[in-house]
């Protein structure tokens, strides 16, 4: 079953697509092995990570920058990191409430997916719907994170490139600057380059990367656009496909998927943990500890011990 809708979805059934997205983001039956497929095809796409405090235009430079790509023939995906109903768990925000210029369009692909409550603004599923994204075969994924600031750094480990954004009036820019933020930017940009304000924004992002080990090309890498009137857009995809062409050329692309995957591994392997310990098999191991039989460590590695040996019996 899973191979065939694979299949489907590499011959560009969107309905396939969305439904192999509802079966990764719900931890479905059979998941596991539609993953196993796309991963042999999954890292052509470049994607591309857009972060920032609420406020800056993320969603709007979002279709601003997928509006530039379609003239050029590529194909794009937007995955739109929403928060969480806190109801239904779900995204609060619908798959195409923000991008209503692309909906006719069938060579773009927009899809919701729920934060649930995940630190650093992407869901633990990000990086498998990318690879399912990457495996439809489009040229361009662009990832939009929830927009929570300061820990908003987690699209550095899931994203190719990473694009942290900037708006004049849009919260203190200069306390942001002393975030995790900035270190994680491949790019730098500022929105709303048309506010008379967005200069200044400018300088103080120059200023603030000087005194840590600037790049050689840090001046063209601090781009200013106008995703409204899409004043500087094509400049910005301009860069995003240079910087493409220089971690190709290079060599650290490749190296760049395998520490993802590295990343993505060890958050797999966080989430099997965490769902071991809610089951009831789990209470022996807290009253052991409650009743001094063994100390946290120790029910720790029985813990590992037992999602070890519950594995062995499965397929990998």
């Amino acid at each position: 079953m899973s191979s065939d809708l694979l299949d489907r979805i590499a011959s560009g059934d969107r309905r396939a697509l969305a439904r192999g997205l509802s079966s990764v983001e719900d931890r479905a039956p059979g998941f596991r092995d539609l993953l196993r497929g796309a991963s042999g095809s999954a890292g052509a796409a470049h994607r591309v990570g857009l972060t920032g405090a609420p406020g800056v235009g993320k969603s709007t430079l979002v279709s601003a920058l997928t509006t530039e790509a379609r003239k050029r023939g590529r194909r794009v995906a937007i995955l739109a990191i929403d928060p969480s109903s806190p109801f239904t768990g779900g995204a609060l925000l619908g798959d195409r409430v923000r991008m209503t210029d692309h909906l006719l369009d069938q060579d773009v692909f927009v899809r919701s997916m729920a934060s649930r409550g995940a630190q650093g603004g992407l869901s633990t599923a990000t990086g498998d719907a990318l690879d399912l994204l990457d495996a439809a075969g489009f040229d361009l994924v662009l990832v939009e994170t929830v927009g929570a600031g300061q820990g908003d750094v987690d699209v550095a480990a899931e994203a190719e490139t990473t694009c942290v954004l900037f708006a004049p009036g849009a919260g203190d820019a200069i306390q942001a600057m002393k975030s995790g933020l900035m270190e994680v930017a491949d790019l730098w940009v500022v929105n709303k380059a048309d506010d008379d304000r967005a200069e200044r924004v400018r300088a103080d992002i120059l200023s603030s990367l000087m005194l840590h080990d600037p790049p050689d090309d840090l001046d063209e890498r601090v781009r200013m656009v106008s995703a409204s009137t899409g004043s500087g857009v094509a400049a910005l995809l301009d860069a995003l496909d240079a910087r493409l062409d220089q971690l190709e050329a290079s060599g650290a692309r490749a190296e760049s998927r395998r520490e993802r995957i590295r990343y993505r591994v060890g958050r797999a392997a966080a989430e099997t943990l965490r769902e071991a310990t809610e089951t009831s098999s789990s209470d022996a191991l807290v009253d052991d500890v409650l009743q001094g039989r063994s100390s946290v460590h120790d029910a720790a590695e029985a813990l590992l011990r037992s999602v070890a040996s519950t594995s062995s019996g499965e397929q990998p």
